[in-house]
């Protein structure tokens, strides 16, 4: 005859796991603004050390060596807005960070200078600042994580 008691089943509970994750996520929400606020700051001061370095001349000849820089460093910043959050408008802050510094370093300041010029290397610095990161974040908004069929 089978025996119809059922033993009474326990389980070993960790206590730390919920303080753990509740941790974690408090720290990954306050860390998020924080990191956004780092990443806006460092466009600011990738922008004025690619001004600083636009003007680059090798021998005889202008190498805008900064311009071709601009593209992956404001794309590594977009990448990492993209690791705290999705929303396309916080992935642009970097980036607006960047055109806000690039227009004034391009407008005239108090004594009359002009840090960007109006020529072929800060053309070349404005398009690789801005439409690479653009382009990352129209492909990063639009991938689909569906599989293809």
């Amino acid at each position: 005859m089978p025996d119809d008691r059922v033993a009474p089943m326990t389980a070993a509970v960790d206590e730390s796991a919920p303080t753990r994750s509740r941790w974690a996520a408090l720290a990954a929400g306050a860390l998020g603004p924080l990191l956004i606020v780092v990443l806006i700051v460092d466009a600011v001061v990738t922008l004025i050390l690619e001004v600083l370095y636009l003007p680059l001349y090798i021998g005889g000849v202008a190498v805008p060596l900064a311009a071709l820089v601009a593209a992956p460093v404001n794309v590594a910043l977009v990448w990492a807005a993209a690791t705290v959050t999705t929303r396309s408008t916080v992935l642009f802050l970097p980036i607006a960070a960047w055109l806000a510094a690039f227009l004034i370093a391009a407008s005239r300041g108090p004594g009359g200078d002009v840090p960007l010029r109006s020529d072929l290397p800060t053309l070349l610095l404005f398009l690789c600042g801005t439409v690479a990161p653009l382009i990352y974040m129209y492909v990063a908004a639009n991938r689909s994580n569906r599989p293809l069929r």
